[in-house]
């Protein structure tokens, strides 16, 4: 079924990750007559939100309202929380301005430009460079460009690959770093259902949390937000999701998708697996514990199962087989071009870097990790926050005395704001939840590379990990904020005089993390080329018909709203709230389909046929959390929560036949907020635009 799926242009028609500086307008025009103006889709993207927590979200007022999951402002809704009060689980709703929270390290992003960069880039790397050498140059040549930007402008400053290394676009963003909480449910109803229906359809979910942005002390005047559509869509309208998807792999070769199939996700899995079963067990042990894990447990579940529908996708012989197809009908393209010879050898540059990453692979990522956005992304073998922050003193010390093109790129000039709004944060850092994490990942380390290796003997020092997690942990003082201050003002001298050991830990690996590094970005290096000849091919022959793979950057993508056929049975496109109550009593209203209370005693106030979840062929992945979905008018019509388990696939290809994104409907928002939660003045804020 996929084989055919995905080598039929009629069924992929409305796929892709649009760019906004590249919208898809002959498709919308020639499949639905549909003609947006260019400010169409200017208002669209500047009033689409990014959270650098992970997710996407969009300004719904001119107040700085901001809409997104429940499950997107979790990390910063546990943050809020402690042992007297419990946000995650209870909700919260401010009713007066005053009562807003301020979240501890929120930054939210909002793009304002893109900028074409790609011949600048480029150019810096002359024909003949390799390795190290054209990966140091590459690197010096974007920071140099978002440094720059960043000067001009006051803009964050981001430069993107796009087409794997075909094409490199400069970002700009206005940053806000104060956040308010306003509204959010109980955790219970925005993930009703739990586990057993992630990834399913139909589906009864308020997954929403609500935030208002600052500046100054006030409330941020906001000339581009959605305006709220109570009428919703209907089945057959056309739809858009403006967000931000995270990494999609649709134009990796097969031997790069061999790679993910036989190394990255089955290392990932087996991670994912033991901390599911790690933090619930620990969990279960005391409320207290609960309480800080009930996050990192979800993320936990939901990635693992996640990651078991996109390696059951790899492991399909149909799919595989719709990807080579799909690969040697392009190559046979190419052998009769006269300028297809390049593309061709690049291919073979692919799996011979393919080779060469995977020999290094398991080490790479057990000391090191390549999502550098984000400071609390830990190597595999270092699972807590306190060795990140360790680590992030440690080479923020070493770094910034360095030219700004010859640092590692996350202490860059550019990113230097981010970095620190983050690192001097007040994020709670509990002791025996890290030692709980860090024994679980030296454990995991000793596993993987074995008891004897050298490396494994030096980082637990002929102690067990529980002793040796348990000894850092509590001699370490990187998770005062005073301390960190002090070390990173302080530089290299004053971070190699403090007798820290989780900072001894991080310097004890380090050597050999850095040369990792250094292995594995020579290695993309040659890749990245590879794939830009691929890409020119792929531009002369077709042009830019196709959209790009996501990289967590804001995209355009389009559907309709339309139900599918499974198993013989037809699934409707919409649910409603007399679905909800339904299910809950079809189990006894026991866990995970039990209702919050307030559910139950104001039932009667709620019109059942009130429609509460939908369904498109919209093209969304991971980091498309928080979405807005729009009309054609750019109302306002659901946000993004979840995909049904046929959309696990959209990594790789898409396919409309059944698989579907899933949204919370406007008319169940502004239903709950009046009827369930008394938030009558937050509902009229979303009808009318201002508070």
């Amino acid at each position: 079924m996929f084989l055919a799926l995905a080598l039929a242009a009629a069924v992929r028609a409305d796929g892709g990750f649009w760019l906004y500086s590249s919208p898809p307008r002959e498709l919308l025009e020639a499949r639905y007559g549909f003609h947006p103006t260019d400010g169409w889709f200017d208002h669209l993207m500047k009033s689409s939100v990014r959270f650098n927590s992970g997710g996407s979200g969009s300004f719904v007022s001119a107040d700085g309202l901001v809409l997104t999951n429940h499950h997107v402002g979790a990390d910063d809704l546990q943050k809020l929380s402690d042992e007297h009060r419990n946000l995650l689980r209870d909700g919260f709703y401010a009713a007066t301005p005053a009562e807003e929270l301020r979240c501890v390290d929120l930054e939210l992003n909002v793009l304002q430009s893109i900028e074409d960069v790609t011949a600048r880039v480029d150019a810096a790397v002359p024909a003949g460079m390799a390795g190290e050498q054209a990966a140091q140059a590459r690197r010096q040549a974007v920071v140099a460009i978002e440094k720059e930007s960043l000067g001009k402008t006051g803009l964050r400053s981001d430069v993107v690959t796009l087409y794997q290394g075909g094409a490199y676009h400069l970002y700009r963003y206005k940053r806000y770093t104060d956040v308010r909480l306003v509204f959010a449910p109980e955790q219970q109803i925005a993930f009703f259902g739990g586990d057993p229906d992630n990834f399913e359809y139909p589906r009864y979910n308020l997954d929403i949390c609500l935030f208002r942005v600052y500046e100054d002390g006030r409330p941020v005047r906001i000339e581009h937000f959605l305006k709220w559509s109570p009428a919703g869509a209907k089945e057959g309208d056309l739809v858009f999701v403006s967000g931000h998807p995270g990494n999609s792999e649709r134009e990796r070769t097969v031997a790069e998708l061999i790679f993910l199939r036989d190394e990255q996700f089955p290392l990932r899995l087996a991670q994912l697996k033991r901390l599911e079963v790690l933090v619930h067990s620990w969990g279960e042990r005391d409320a207290e514990n609960a309480r800080r894990a009930h996050e990192d447990f979800d993320m936990f579940q939901n990635s693992r199962k996640a990651y078991d529908g996109g390696i059951a996708g790899l492991q399909s012989p149909a799919i595989m087989a719709a990807k080579r197809a799909e690969e040697n009908a392009f190559r046979t393209r190419l052998a009769g071009r006269s300028d297809g010879k390049e593309a061709l050898a690049a291919f073979d540059r692919i799996a011979t870097a393919q080779e060469g990453l995977a020999r290094i692979f398991r080490r790479y990522k057990f000391l090191e990790n390549d999502r550098h956005r984000d400071l609390y992304s830990t190597p595999l073998g270092f699972g807590c926050d306190s060795f990140a922050v360790a680590r992030a003193l440690l080479r923020a010390g070493d770094e910034r005395p360095k030219p700004n093109g010859e640092r590692l790129k996350e202490y860059a000039d550019a990113g230097r704001e981010s970095l620190e709004f983050e690192l001097f944060s007040d994020k709670p850092i509990y002791p025996d939840y890290e030692t709980l994490k860090l024994a679980d990942s030296l454990s995991f380390l000793a596993e993987q590379l074995g008891c004897d290796d050298p490396l494994v003997q030096k980082v637990l020092g002929n102690l067990a990990p529980r002793e040796r997690a348990a000894a850092l942990v509590n001699g370490s003082h990187v998770r005062e904020v005073a301390f960190r201050r002090k070390l990173y003002e302080g530089g290299a001298a004053a971070v190699a005089a403090a007798p820290d050991p989780m900072i001894e830990a991080a310097r004890s690996v380090d050597a050999e993390a850095r040369a990792l590094r250094r292995q594995w970005e020579a290695l993309e290096e040659v890749m990245q080329q590879a794939h830009a000849a691929i890409a020119r091919s792929r531009f002369a022959i077709a042009g830019t018909a196709e959209a790009p793979d996501a990289t967590f950057t804001l995209r355009l993508s389009c559907g309709t709203v339309k139900g599918y056929v499974e198993d013989g049975r037809t699934v409707p496109a919409f649910t409603d709230f007399a679905g909800l109550y339904a299910r809950a009593t079809a189990h006894g209203n026991h866990q995970p389909f039990d209702l919050p209370e307030c559910w139950l005693t104001r039932k009667p106030a709620l019109d059942p046929a009130t429609l509460f979840n939908f369904i498109s062929t919209c093209d969304t992945i991971g980091g498309n959390s928080g979405s807005p979905t729009v009309n054609r008018e750019g109302e306002f019509v659901g946000i993004i929560f979840d995909g049904n388990l046929q959309s696990l696939v959209w990594d790789f290809l898409y396919d409309e036949a059944q698989a579907r994104a899933v949204s919370v409907d406007s008319r169940a928002i502004i239903e709950s907020l009046c009827k369930v939660y008394g938030a009558d003045k937050l509902a009229d804020e979303l009808l009318n635009g201002r508070r």
